[in-house]
């Protein structure tokens, strides 16, 4: 058996110059230049920073839509097991009483908004009327202070409430009221199934694009190494640009089912490869950070890699699947269930790993506190052995 093939280089630059060698973008914008702008960069993941919450209940959330066309408040009466782990029964994608595009872009359009941070811009979608805001964490990373500018024109100053560099999501509160909040859909959409993206691109505010949803539960092979968001997305191939990030992706009944996280450039040989966070992930992680400013995410407590040639031949590896665990963390979970630097983790519960996106993944869709069945290999000797998850250190993001 051969080493998985390597993915898409994902290059991580400074703020200040364009992209050089084929990155998987995060599309943030830069506002000094157009070669700047088209510059956009892949930043790295890192700690979880709690910068202050909201009060939760000084307004109404963000509605969720069903399948069904009711309406319910997005805080969850109690916390699911997974955050879009959905199939086809679950995936509330019904097309019938889809609004033509215009009219999709003219009812939803208000509540997308611009974020202003002093290196570039992003793109966010109103989560409450009384001015909560969901953007991308890599949009205000840095920022405790921003600008948002609304469809109507009108432009406020915003503070950073709270983020969430695992699943790069952030709130920002605007100093401004009686806001059309979005409506956020339940469940996850059909393949096949109409969207459009709202945004900044660029900085042209209050753009729209529009396509199809072209896949579920993505994961972009090589982005383990710099980020921990880019698994368990919707890819779409409507046009997702620098400046988008943040914003919204939207059904043919104008609810939001996602927020607009990556895409592959041209230059990667990709034609419109765009990637969001799916909306049952981005609205739970928003009541979480809303509650207490943190959000919970399984840690097992290793670094996983992939089993390159090189580390095959360091290893005298003839079995190339899995994920090599490059480190453990020293009193986490795996290390208490004897698991070392060297090992092959080749399977979490009943879910095979072939990369580390795949481990990454599978830790998204379980909760701390979990106990899970760890396959293992260490040179000719496979054990199972049982991991019990903890919340994510905050110090390790």
């Amino acid at each position: 058996m051969t080493a998985r093939t390597p993915g898409p280089t994902v290059t991580m630059l400074p703020d200040d110059h364009p992209a050089q060698e084929d990155p998987i973008m995060m599309p943030k914008a830069r506002i000094a230049t157009p070669a700047a702008l088209i510059g956009v960069l892949l930043l790295a993941v890192t700690g979880c920073t709690d910068t202050g919450t909201s009060d939760a209940g000084s307004s109404a959330p963000a509605q969720v839509q069903g399948g069904d066309g009711s309406t319910a408040s997005s805080e969850p009466s109690s916390k699911p097991s997974s955050r879009s782990s959905q199939g086809a029964s679950g995936e509330s994608g019904s097309q019938s009483g889809d609004m033509s595009i215009p009219d999709i872009v003219e009812a939803v359009q208000p509540s997308v908004v611009t974020i202003f941070t002093e290196g570039g811009l992003g793109s966010g979608v109103i989560y409450t009327e009384d001015g909560l805001i969901l953007t991308n964490e890599h949009v205000v990373r840095g920022n405790d202070d921003v600008e948002v500018a609304f469809a109507d024109g009108q432009r406020v100053s915003g503070t950073v409430e709270a983020v969430d560099a695992v699943s790069d999501l952030a709130l920002v509160q605007a100093d401004r009221t009686d806001l059309p909040a979005a409506t956020f859909q339940s469940g996850l959409p059909r393949i096949g199934e109409l969207a459009v993206v709202i945004g900044s691109p660029l900085g042209f505010e209050n753009t729209a694009t529009s396509g199809i949803i072209s896949g579920l539960h993505r994961e972009i092979p090589g982005s383990a190494s710099t980020s921990q968001s880019l698994v368990d997305l919707i890819q779409t191939d409507a046009a997702i640009s620098p400046g988008n990030s943040g914003g919204a992706v939207v059904n043919g009944r104008g609810e939001i089912i996602g927020i607009s996280e990556a895409y592959i450039p041209p230059s990667q040989g990709a034609v419109a490869l765009g990637f969001a966070i799916p909306a049952p992930t981005a609205t739970e992680i928003a009541e979480e950070l809303r509650e207490d400013g943190t959000a919970e995410h399984a840690f097992m407590g290793v670094g996983p890699g992939a089993i390159t040639p090189q580390i095959a031949e360091q290893l005298n590896l003839r079995d190339t699947t899995g994920v090599v665990v490059l480190s453990v963390s020293e009193g986490g979970p795996a290390d208490a269930a004897g698991i070392r630097p060297g090992d092959i983790i080749t399977r979490i519960g009943d879910e095979e790993l072939s990369a580390p996106e795949d481990l990454l993944a599978a830790l998204r869709q379980r909760e701390p506190g979990e106990t899970v069945s760890v396959m293992t290999r260490r040179g000719s000797d496979t054990e199972s052995v049982d991991v019990r998850l903890t919340d994510r250190p905050a110090a390790r993001g």
